[in-house]
Formats: C-alpha cells, sequence, structure tokens
C-alpha cells in the first residue's frame, strides 16, 4: 500500500469522516435507555444465579442455616 502525504491523508480523513452518518438525539437517548434497562436485566439473572450457587453449595458442605 502507497503511503500518501500528510496533505492527502487528511484530505482522505475529511473524505470519509463526510460519509459517517451521525444518530439523532432520539435515537442516542433510545439507545441509552435500553442499555441501562439490559445492564438492569443482566444484573437480576447473574445475582439470581449467584444466590442460587450460594445455596448449593451451602447445603453441600452443610453450612447452611
Amino acid at each position: 500500500m502507497a503511503k500518501a502525504n500528510p496533505a492527502q491523508f487528511v484530505q482522505q480523513v475529511r473524505q470519509e469522516a463526510a460519509k459517517v452518518t451521525w444518530p439523532s438525539r432520539k435515537e442516542t437517548s433510545i439507545s441509552t435507555v435500553m442499555v441501562f434497562v439490559f445492564v438492569f436485566i443482566s444484573a437480576l439473572f447473574f445475582m439470581l444465579v449467584d444466590w442460587l450457587l450460594q445455596m448449593g453449595v451451602r447445603g453441600i458442605l452443610g453450612l447452611g442455616g
């Protein structure tokens, strides 16, 4: 691959940056809310799995109270 001089590189970067389509504010807000919802659901899931494993280990080792 041929190396471009710095001026050509900057021009190419600007051309590629012009092709980028940025999400709207609404799309960004919806995506953010979805991330928080899935993080909350994942936290609940792993909390439940941890609790079940804890009960299993306590039952096996006879540490249950």
